[in-house]
Formats: C-alpha cells, structure tokens, sequence
C-alpha cells in the first residue's frame, strides 16, 4: 500500500539528498572546564563539496549556539572538520583519526553513502556515535537484505535524512501520476548511492504502471555523454531519471538539451544543489529533484539559522543539508548533556563517556530546525518528509513537500 500526503508550495531551499580543519582540542576536567571535539567529515574541496561546506558550517553553528547558551555546564565544544574529498579511502582514514582524538565524542557526517560504508565498522569498533545528515543508502541502517530481512548491523550509526526507500517511491509516484510520464530512461553512476536509488526508482515506477525503456550506468568523472545521448534519444523515453550526484547529471541534461531532447531529468537529493543549475544553465529548466525534508520558508525554527549562515559569509550550500548536520550536532550535545545530569552532574571518562553518548542519543527526542529529531530502532530517523523541487526560472522551486510509505 502507498500513501502519499502533499502540499503545493513555492518554497526555495529545503532543509533536507552530497576545508578547515582545527586540531588543538583538550579534554578533561581542569578549572578552565572541558573541551569536547565533535568531528565532521564531508567532501570540503572537490567533487560534491559544495554540500559538503554546508554539512560542516551546519555543524559549526549548532556548536556556536550550544557554547553561547552554556547548553551543558562546564562544557565547551568545537568542531574538527576532515575531508574525505567523496572517496571512501579517505572517509576511512578520516575515521581513524577521529576515534584516536581522545577529545572527539562523535562524528557528523559523511555526505556519501558509499564513504559511509568504509567507516562504520571504525566507529563501531570504538563506540563512538556516526550521524549522518545525508546518507540515504537503506542498506547502512537496515543491512544488506533491508527489502527483505531489516537487521541493524551498527548501533552507533545513526542519520537525520529519510531513506531511499521513500526517496525513490516518492519520485516514482511523482513522475508517473504528478508528471504523467510513462516511459523512464534510468541511468545511475554506479555508486552506493546512485545505484540504489535509481533501482528503487525504477521498480516504484514499474509497479505504478510505467514502463522503464532501457537502464544505463555512468562514471562518476566522466564529461562526454554522447554515447547515452543517443540512446536517450532513440528510446523515446519521456523522462530520464538519474541516480547519482550533480557533477554528472548536470552535464548530462546539457548534452540532452543541447542534442534535442527536450524531455527532463529527474534525480534524488544528490543532485539538489545551486551548482546544477549553475553548471547546466538554461538546459537545466524544468529539470527535477527529490529531497530529504521540507522547504525552509515552512520551518520557523530554521529562520535564524539561515541568517547565521549568511551573515557568516560561509561557502557551500547550506539548502541541501545544512539543517539536518545542524540537529545531528545538536544529537550528540543534547546526549552529552543527558549523560552528564545522568552522572551526578559529571562527566564520565575515556570509552565509557563515549558508550553512554551512543544510547542517549538513541533516546533523542526534541524539536531541531528541520522538525522533530528522534530516531527508531534502527537509527533511522522517523522524520519522513520529502520534497520535490523544479528548477524554474533559474532557481530550485518546491513543487511537492509530502510523506512517502510503502508497504
């Protein structure tokens, strides 16, 4: 069964679906307080970075608001961001180095599903908290056999942004009874991510009685797609579907554009980024993305947070997932705040304060600026909104905010 609720809005960015570094941190109890480092890791230089900035300056400013409000007595936080460039060697190395900083007590982050993968089992080894602000991959949560058998592989992972699972559907559902469309051309680049998402879409898209014409893989880096082109054209397909980040997509609906088919591309939060529009220009008109939450204009609670980024001057783009890296700090504060009351008004030492973090955030229940932050049995997060944007008049316009179930 499906169930879809949705309401027609103009917003411009959502709050949803891809640098420096400051290592002087201390910790223990001494008569200046405590210093605890959270640590973000995201794509900070490179391919996807321009989400990646708004992962870390979403995290920077919750530790900005968390010291100027004393939210934990004795208590001052700061933020250790590492580049793992989208790769997921990278993102591993990144890991490592985070779990042996004594004064990390969690991580935000990474912005790839696929860099994800390589990091999980360090932080798990080491018990210490993973919040992604933009995985989607339901295999990271939910195991390998999620559409089957769910089983949590690893309690310290957790994520503020919904799942393929509903991402996928709701751009099925959208394409196929919002845009009328009945035959997709679904190319993917390959990656955890991209792969996964297309596969979801295609099947959510069959089911609904649309008929998928050919599927086709990319790789990620590669600038010539005459080759797809011509088969896109020849297929006469009536949308394209594209799972994977902006990089590609935004040249690949150039290239379609500039060859003729004047039909659009659809893709996930991965490709909901300024720079697409940006890169592909007046091809990108009319084109579509899913992502993770609602638009910010819905979200008073978001109002000053995006003051903040601007007047900071902070780089990257803070739509994409910037108020979701900005509760997923708030997680690991308020959890820090928790175990603290929790111990006599102390903080516990060494692995043990870092075990305590992991099962106070399960427990996470407030109000963030992206909606209610809690998470279910198996790290998810039960805020399941989704929105569809339109690029129109040179700009991302929410055309769909809703929830997705499928079941």
């Amino acid at each position: 069964m499906v169930i879809l609720t949705s309401v027609l809005t103009t917003g411009a960015l959502t709050l949803t679906a891809c640098g420096s570094r400051d290592d002087s941190s201390k910790s223990g109890d001494s008569g200046g307080g405590t210093t605890l480092t959270i640590g973000v890791d995201a794509p900070l230089s490179g391919e996807n970075s321009t989400t990646g900035l708004g992962i870390q300056y979403g995290a920077q400013i919750a530790v900005d608001d968390a010291n100027s409000k004393k939210l934990v007595d004795g208590v001052t936080f700061k933020i250790k961001a590492l580049d793992d460039k989208a790769q997921p060697a990278n993102g591993q190395q990144n890991a490592t180095a985070l779990v042996g900083d004594k004064s990390v007590v969690g991580t935000v982050g990474p912005l790839n599903s696929g860099v994800a993968q390589s990091m999980q089992q360090v932080f798990a080894s080491a018990n210490m908290v993973e919040i992604s602000p933009s995985n989607t991959n339901p295999a990271l949560t939910q195991g390998k056999d999620w559409q089957t058998a769910k089983k949590r592989t690893y309690k310290t992972y957790f994520r503020t942004a919904t799942t393929d699972a509903l991402q996928g559907g709701f751009a099925a559902d959208y394409a196929y009874n919002g845009l009328k469309k009945k035959k997709a051309f679904v190319v993917d680049d390959k990656q955890t991510y991209g792969a996964g998402l297309a596969k979801i879409f295609a099947d959510s898209f069959t089911k609904l009685g649309g008929k998928v014409a050919q599927t086709d893989h990319v790789n990620t880096g590669d600038k010539d797609f005459g080759s797809l082109v011509t088969k896109i054209k020849n297929s006469g397909a009536d949308i394209l579907y594209y799972g994977g980040q902006y990089d590609e997509s935004a040249l690949i609906t150039k290239q379609l554009k500039d060859a003729g088919v004047k039909i659009p591309l659809f893709g996930g939060d991965g490709m909901y980024a300024t720079t697409y529009i940006e890169t592909a220009g007046k091809a990108s008109e009319g084109d579509l993305a899913t992502a993770v939450g609602v638009p910010v204009d819905t979200l008073p609670a978001a109002k000053t947070f995006v003051e903040t980024y601007k007047s900071k001057g902070y780089k990257g783009d803070y739509g994409a997932y910037g108020a979701y890296s900005y509760d997923a700090t708030m997680a690991i504060i308020n959890a820090v705040k928790a175990v603290k009351d929790a111990n006599g008004g102390k903080l516990p030492t060494g692995d043990d304060l870092r075990s305590k973090i992991v099962d106070a955030v399960q427990k996470s229940d407030f109000e963030g600026i992206s909606g209610k932050v809690s998470f279910d049995e198996y790290g998810d997060t039960t805020n399941k909104q989704l929105t569809v944007y339109q690029v129109t008049k040179g700009a991302w316009k929410a055309v769909k905010t809703g929830t997705y179930n499928a079941s």
